[in-house]
């Protein structure tokens, strides 16, 4: 195999194209942070440094849980051709990468500010409780979103270097950011897993959808994302955010509508479109008009 195609190979491990879900909101945290709080753009070196540590968090995240996982995936239709249990790459690789990886996460850490060092052993921390949660509980999708909750603070704190107590309306309007993605997540995950409900409940791994069925994951999906979008308005209110993002709440509101229209009890052919293409366009979107917004309301 050459150099490329093994590369390739590891990009496919670590799901790469799955990265346009979280790192729009670590993005969002540092320009927020930086026009919001500095009036200036965020220079090429915090740029840097926080897609270094996005991609390192992400593949030590992933890797974690395709080597936990490796046994079940080896069962499921679904997931057997997935490089580790299909045999194409060894479980000492996945190692190395899981080495890798963190190390170029807590060195970013360490280059952007104090706080973020301190906070960053949270990150492993939740990433490798997360394959055993679905094991004996059903929260599990709301600790996958909060993996990627992750990336809006994580974002605005390599910027700013400070959280204050009691917090500032900006600060609250962050964690406000995290409890959105958290729900979002969590919404379009029990959507996924409505493909593996059988093989969830053979293996007796607790999905939403495995353990309620079919009818009530789609309602918990439902809220979920109703809660993300309420979460949403309320992180504009307290950034007091202009009409640009106003218009965006409105497209992300539609996105969202649209997913669960094409998403069917008895019809589940579209869970592809509603997992990948509609929630990557709701977090590109978010990034999109909140960028606008402050860009046009700010002179820097």
């Amino acid at each position: 195999m050459t150099p490329l195609n093994k590369l390739a190979l590891y990009c496919d491990f670590v799901v790469l194209k799955h990265t346009v879900f979280a790192i729009p909101f670590a993005y969002l945290g540092v320009v927020l942070a930086s026009i919001l709080l500095l009036d200036e753009f965020p220079g090429p070196r915090v740029l840097f440094l926080v897609t270094t540590a996005f991609f390192g968090a992400r593949s030590g995240a992933m890797s974690l849980n395709n080597l936990v996982d490796v046994d079940i995936d080896k069962k499921n239709k679904r997931t057997a051709m997935r490089p580790l249990p299909a045999g194409l790459i060894s479980k000492r690789e996945v190692y190395s990468i899981i080495t890798i990886s963190y190390f170029v996460f807590f060195l970013s850490a360490y280059m952007l500010n104090e706080l973020c060092l301190l906070l960053s052993p949270i990150i492993p921390v939740t990433s490798f409780v997360y394959p055993y949660v679905k094991r004996f509980s059903s929260i599990a999708h709301l600790v996958l979103g909060l993996n990627l909750g992750y990336a809006p603070l994580g974002g605005w704190i390599a910027v700013t270097g400070v959280l204050h107590f009691p917090p500032t309306n900006f600060d609250l309007g962050m964690f406000v950011l995290v409890v959105a993605v958290i729900f979002w997540v969590a919404g379009f995950d029990v959507i996924y897993s409505l493909s593996d409900i059988e093989f969830d409940r053979k293996f007796a791994l607790h999905s939403i959808p495995a353990c309620f069925g079919t009818d009530a994951a789609l309602k918990l999906s439902s809220l979920f994302h109703v809660l993300m979008y309420l979460s949403l308005v309320l992180f504009y209110r307290l950034l007091e955010l202009g009409s640009v993002f106003l218009v965006g709440l409105l497209i992300i509101g539609a996105l969202i509508i649209y997913e669960h229209h094409i998403i069917k009890s008895d019809n589940l052919d579209k869970i592809g479109v509603a997992f990948l293409e509609v929630n990557a366009a709701v977090s590109i979107s978010l990034l999109f008009f909140a960028v606008i917004d402050v860009l046009s309301s700010h002179v820097i």
